[in-house]
C-alpha cells in the first residue's frame, strides 16, 4: 500500500529536520490523478516516480545535470521545497488543432545542493494529464557555464512498448544533409531496442505502459541550450545531447551561458490515446508570443510545383500556372522552390508577386540555410548566415511583395544551431515574413513563441514517396503513425495529397486516403502536392471540398485509432465539423464510430472510395455511425450544424 503525505505536512516535517533528513517529497496535480514522488537515493542521486490514477506509470527514474565546473547528479541534498503554486493560462494559437487553449496546473520548485555547496533548482509543472520539469541555475555564480551531460531518464516496466523514430547520423544522406528528423518509426518495439543507426530516438516518443500511453517530448529550447534526443538504456529512455557535428560553423555544441541558465522543459502526457493526442503541454509551457503585430499572419493552403514536377518546374511560366491554380482553388499561397533566384530572378519575381497579388495570392520563396556544413547545390545559398545578410535579403523580399520564406538544410540541434533558428525567426518577424523550416529540427512549441513560424518539416513527408517505391510502400502506415506522435503538438509540413498519379511510382493509398490528409495533419500553411493537371481530373465535388479546408481549428478530437494502423480524427471550425479517417493497413475495416459530441447537424455528406473513383453521399449522423474502409483507404465527412 502506498501512502501519499500532504505537501503541507511534508514541508512542516522538513522545517523540523536536519538537512540530512530532507530526502523525499510528493507533488500532485489539481485533480490528484498524478502523483510525483521525488527522492534522494542512497548514493545521493535525485530520482523520481510517477503514478497516474494510482498506477506506477514511470518507474524510478533519474534527474540531474553535469556542468563542466560542478556535478549536479550525485551527492545531492534537497534543501528547499516551495509551496504549491496554482497556475493557469489562457492563450490563442493562430494555427493548429485548437485555437483557444486554457489550462490549470500545480507548480513546485525543488532546490538541491551538491557537495560543492552549489545549488540547482528544478521546476515541476503538473497539469490535468501531463507533467513538465526543467532545470534552472539561478544567479549568483559568475562566468559562463557549460552543461556537459544530462542524467534525466524515463524508466518504464519491462513490458512497455515503444513507437519511436530513430535519430539520423549527422553528415550522412544526400549532400550530408542529416540530421533532419526524416526516418521511419519503429513501432511496437521493446524499449531496450537499440536503433540500427546508433544515435538514439527523436521526440516525441510514444510509449505504451500497460493500459496507458505516455508521450515524451521537450519544449522551449532557448538560445543558450541545445535541443536533445533520447537513447535507450534498458527499459529507460535517457536524455542526451547532439552529435559533435551538429553545430553552426565555429559555434558551440553544448548548452552554455551566463547565469541564470535554464533548460527546456521535459514533458510527458499520460492517459488513453485520446487524452495524449489532445494534450497541449508543449505549447502550454512554451514562451508566450514575442510579437505584438500578427495581422499579417494568415494560415492557409498553398500550391507547390516542386512536389511532383521537381527542379524544372521552378520557372516563370509554371509558377504563373500554379498561381492561377491556387486562385482557382481558393487557396492563399503559392510556394516557389529551389533556384528561383537563378531561374526567375529578382525582377521577374516582382512581376510574379504583382500578378499573384491581383489574384489575392501571396508568394513564398525557398532559401538554403547552409554555409559549408553540407554540399547542397541549390540557391539562394549562404544568404542568411549573418544578421547583415538576413536583413538585406528580408528587406528585398518584403519590398517586392513576398509573404514568407521556406528555409532548408539545417545542420542539427547544437546550441549554436538552435540560436540560428531564433535569429531567423526574430529577423523575419521584423519584416513581417512568414517562416517554414525544412530539413530541420522539431519545432518544440516555437510556433507559440514566434507566431510567424507557420510550419516545420521534421518528418519523412510526401516528397519521399516520389523518390523511391519503397517509400510509397511504407507511406500508409507512416501516415497513420504521425497523428499520435510528430503532429500532436507542433505544425508539420508533410506536404500532403496526390489524388492522381506520381511519376514512376505505384501509390498504395487510395484517392480518399489522400483526400483526408490535409485535415488529418495540421500545418499553418498546408502545401498541397497535387498539380493543376491532376486536380483537373477530379470530380467537382472533390474540388469544392478542397476549396474550403481550414488550417486553424477551434477544436479537435481523436475519434478512434491505433498508431501505425488507422486513425479517425474530427476537427471543428466554427459550426462545421470535418471528420477524416485513413486505414494504414492492407485489409478492409469496418468502424462503428461514436459521434455523440456532434449535435443538431443540419447537413452532412460523406466522400469515400468507390470501385474506380470517389463516391459522394448525403448522410444522416446516427449513433453509432458505421463506415467501411478499403485497404489503404480513407474517407472524409463534412458536417454543418
Amino acid at each position: 500500500m502506498k501512502i501519499f503525505i500532504p505537501l503541507a505536512l511534508v514541508l512542516f516535517i522538513f522545517s523540523s529536520c536536519s538537512d540530512q533528513e530532507l530526502e523525499n517529497v510528493n507533488f500532485n496535480n489539481p485533480s490528484e490523478s498524478i502523483d510525483l514522488e521525488v527522492d534522494v537515493n542512497d548514493t545521493g542521486e535525485l530520482v523520481y516516480k510517477v503514478f497516474y490514477n494510482e498506477k506506477n506509470i514511470l518507474q524510478e527514474s533519474k534527474l540531474g545535470l553535469v556542468r563542466k565546473d560542478s556535478d549536479f547528479s550525485k551527492n545531492l541534498k534537497i534543501i528547499e521545497v516551495s509551496e504549491k503554486e496554482e497556475v493557469s493560462d489562457d492563450y490563442t494559437l493562430l494555427h493548429g488543432k485548437q485555437s483557444e487553449i486554457s489550462y490549470k496546473a500545480n507548480q513546485y520548485t525543488l532546490t538541491v545542493e551538491n557537495e560543492d555547496q552549489q545549488q540547482m533548482e528544478i521546476d515541476f509543472h503538473l497539469g490535468e494529464n501531463s507533467l513538465g520539469f526543467r532545470y534552472r541555475f539561478p544567479k549568483g555564480e559568475t562566468g559562463s557555464k557549460i552543461i556537459s551531460e544530462e542524467k534525466t531518464t524515463f524508466n518504464f516496466s519491462s513490458g512497455a512498448r515503444g513507437w519511436l523514430q530513430p535519430m539520423s547520423k549527422a553528415k550522412t544522406g544526400w549532400s550530408e544533409t542529416n540530421p533532419s528528423y526524416e526516418e521511419y518509426y519503429k513501432m511496437n518495439i521493446p524499449l531496450e531496442t537499440q536503433p540500427e543507426i546508433g544515435e538514439g530516438w527523436v521526440y516525441p516518443a510514444l510509449v505504451k505502459e500497460e493500459d496507458n500511453w505516455v508521450l515524451i517530448s521537450e519544449t522551449a529550447p532557448n538560445r543558450n541550450f541545445s535541443a536533445t534526443r533520447l537513447k535507450s538504456e534498458g527499459n529507460a529512455l535517457k536524455v542526451s545531447f547532439p552529435q559533435k557535428e551538429e553545430v553552426f560553423p565555429g559555434g558551440e555544441l553544448l548548452p552554455n551561458g551566463e547565469l541564470p541558465l535554464e533548460s527546456p522543459w521535459r514533458t510527458l502526457a499520460f492517459g488513453n490515446l485520446e487524452k495524449v493526442v489532445n494534450n497541449t503541454i508543449v505549447t502550454d509551457l512554451a514562451v508566450p508570443a514575442k510579437q505584438s503585430e500578427t495581422d499579417y499572419i494568415k494560415p492557409g493552403m498553398a500550391s507547390w510545383s516542386w512536389a511532383l514536377l521537381k527542379d524544372a518546374s521552378v520557372n516563370y511560366d509554371t509558377t504563373q500556372e500554379f498561381i492561377d491554380y491556387a486562385a482557382e482553388m481558393n487557396w492563399s499561397y503559392c510556394l516557389i522552390d529551389v533556384n528561383w533566384d537563378e531561374n526567375i530572378g529578382w525582377d521577374r519575381m516582382k512581376e510574379l508577386a504583382d500578378y499573384a497579388n491581383e489574384k489575392s495570392i501571396k508568394l513564398l520563396v525557398w532559401y538554403n540555410s547552409s554555409g559549408d556544413w553540407n554540399s547542397t547545390p541549390y540557391t539562394p545559398k549562404g544568404k542568411l548566415l549573418t544578421a547583415e545578410s538576413r536583413e538585406n535579403q528580408f528587406r528585398k523580399l518584403k519590398k517586392i511583395g513576398i509573404a514568407g520564406v521556406k528555409i532548408d538544410f539545417f545542420g542539427g540541434d547544437g546550441q549554436s544551431m538552435i540560436s540560428y533558428y531564433h535569429d531567423i525567426l526574430e529577423d523575419a518577424a521584423k519584416h513581417k515574413l512568414l517562416v517554414n523550416f525544412h530539413g530541420a529540427t522539431l519545432p518544440r512549441g516555437w510556433h507559440r513563441t514566434y507566431p510567424n513560424l507557420m510550419t516545420i518539416e521534421a518528418v519523412k513527408g510526401h516528397e519521399f514517396m516520389t523518390f523511391e517505391q519503397e517509400n510509397a510502400d511504407l507511406a500508409p502506415a507512416h501516415a497513420a503513425m504521425l497523428p499520435f506522435s510528430r503532429n500532436v503538438y507542433d505544425p508539420m509540413d508533410f506536404t500532403p495529397m496526390v489524388l492522381d498519379t506520381i511519376p514512376n511510382i505505384n501509390r498504395l493509398s487510395t484517392p480518399t486516403f489522400e483526400l483526408a490528409l490535409p485535415v488529418l495533419f495540421t500545418s499553418g500553411i498546408q502545401h498541397i502536392a497535387e498539380t493543376p493537371a491532376g486536380m483537373e481530373k477530379q470530380p467537382e465535388f472533390v474540388k469544392e471540398y478542397l476549396r474550403d479546408i481550414p488550417v486553424q481549428w477551434d477544436e479537435s478530437k481523436l475519434v478512434e485509432g491505433y498508431p501505425g494502423q488507422d486513425v479517425i480524427m474530427a476537427r471543428r471550425k466554427g459550426n462545421t465539423w470535418h471528420i477524416v479517417g485513413i486505414n494504414g493497413e492492407d485489409k478492409a475495416k469496418d468502424f462503428q464510430l461514436s459521434l455523440d459530441f456532434i449535435d443538431n447537424a443540419s447537413s452532412a455528406y460523406l466522400i469515400k472510395d468507390g470501385k474506380d473513383d470517389f463516391v459522394k453521399e448525403q448522410i444522416e449522423i446516427q449513433e453509432p455511425f458505421e463506415i467501411s474502409v478499403q485497404p489503404y483507404g480513407g474517407f472524409v465527412i463534412k458536417i454543418t450544424k
